[in-house]
């Protein structure tokens, strides 16, 4: 599945509504039971699964819940591989009622645990991790500076509030390509 964040508006709509529909078929519901379920309008629900319209973080989480899924399984099925978010992405789901909005970075799977870390490190030296127990992920989110991430035959350069994720059963590297660069990494293991 493609990465979500990585393609035009029109194209992130045909996701969505493809991911809709699909769970919708999976669960057996029409589209007027989902609709009531999540308490929205039939014909909201039939302008998203067409691919139009843009979805309310409140509908959101309303399809989500009616459907038994996260709302990460609609907007941003899980890739397997390197997942990244550049902070000049413009894809927030905002609210309803108030000057709010969010951006999913990633869920974390039932039953998996997470460490969170702080990672300050400078130019001049790449740090090379070998690979983690299979099904490990580690998620980057870059806080100050710039640098490069991910896997060694595949890495990115992640600016200040960019986000990758990547799974950690491999070679993989850090290097500081500003002074002072500063990220939070989150080891997940499944």
């Amino acid at each position: 599945m493609q990465d979500i964040q990585n393609i035009d508006e029109g194209r992130r709509r045909a996701l969505l509504a493809d991911q809709l529909r699909a769970r919708r078929l999976e669960k057996d519901l029409s589209i007027n039971e989902l609709a009531r379920l999540a308490g929205i309008a039939k014909s909201n629900l039939a302008r998203l699964e067409a691919g139009d319209g843009n979805p309310s973080l409140e509908t959101l989480w309303a399809l989500s819940s009616a459907l038994g899924v996260n709302v990460r399984e609609l907007i941003d099925p899980e890739p397997a591989r390197p997942r990244i978010h550049r902070a000049s992405d413009e894809f927030d789901a905002r609210a309803e009622t108030a000057d709010f909005a969010v951006r999913l970075l990633s869920t974390c799977p039932v039953g998996a645990t997470r460490d969170l870390y702080r990672a300050t490190f400078q130019p001049g030296s790449r740090k090379v991790s070998g690979p983690h127990p299979l099904g490990m992920i580690e998620h980057v989110i870059v806080i100050s500076g710039k640098a490069l991430i991910g896997p060694a035959n595949a890495p990115e350069t992640l600016a200040t509030g960019d986000y990758m994720a990547f799974p950690a059963g491999q070679k993989h590297i850090y290097e500081a390509l500003e002074a002072d660069t500063t990220a939070i990494v989150i080891m997940e293991n499944g």
